[in-house]
């Protein structure tokens, strides 16, 4: 064989070496790699909603409590801005769902994809869908590789975001406590 990789004459053609099927760890390492420079975008937000909420009037477990339960970016931080205007909570929850209707359609894109999954995986999957994973696990689904383990790669970029929101959430709220009351 030449140094270009070409086939002299009278050699004989090696073959490339099979790419070994995914596995679910691998699926879910997958989707954890895709998702890290995703990470860097989301960490400010994260560590901004922390401190926001503390001092938009939640607690501590209210602001903690708030991310782990909502886990919505955008809407958390219209929801902290309100609670701190005094809005009743029924506008709270109608105007974050109005925020989140999006993700009706992400759901819709996906849908084809994981319809095969049972409520055990659906639930988890749709609680944990962002934007961020959203562009990772579309692209994903859309490769033709035959792959049956590519919800676990929707589980890796989704944990992995999920994680890195309530850390980087948490240390906004320990900063948010530490800086005065503006008012």
């Amino acid at each position: 064989m030449s140094t270009f990789g070409e086939t002299l004459p009278g050699e004989i053609p090696q073959a490339a070496a099979p790419t070994p099927a995914p596995t679910p760890r691998s699926e879910f390492w997958g989707g954890v790699r895709a998702t890290i420079p995703l990470l860097i975008g989301a960490a400010p937000f994260g560590l901004i909603f922390g401190a926001l909420a503390v001092n938009s009037g939640l607690s501590l477990a209210g602001a903690a409590g708030f991310s782990a339960i909502v886990f919505a970016g955008s809407a958390q931080f219209i929801a902290a801005g309100l609670v701190a205007s005094g809005v009743s909570v029924g506008f709270i929850i109608l105007t974050t769902l109005i925020v989140n209707l999006r993700h009706a359609l992400y759901g819709a894109t996906l849908a084809p994809h994981t319809k095969h999954l049972p409520q055990r995986w659906l639930l988890p999957l749709a609680f944990w869908l962002t934007d961020e994973t959203f562009a990772v696990v579309a692209s994903h689904y859309a490769k033709a590789d035959g792959s049956p383990h590519k919800h676990w790669y929707f589980l890796g970029s989704a944990l992995f975001m999920y994680i890195n929101w309530q850390a980087w959430t948490w240390l906004g709220i320990f900063v948010g406590q530490s800086i005065p009351d503006p008012a």
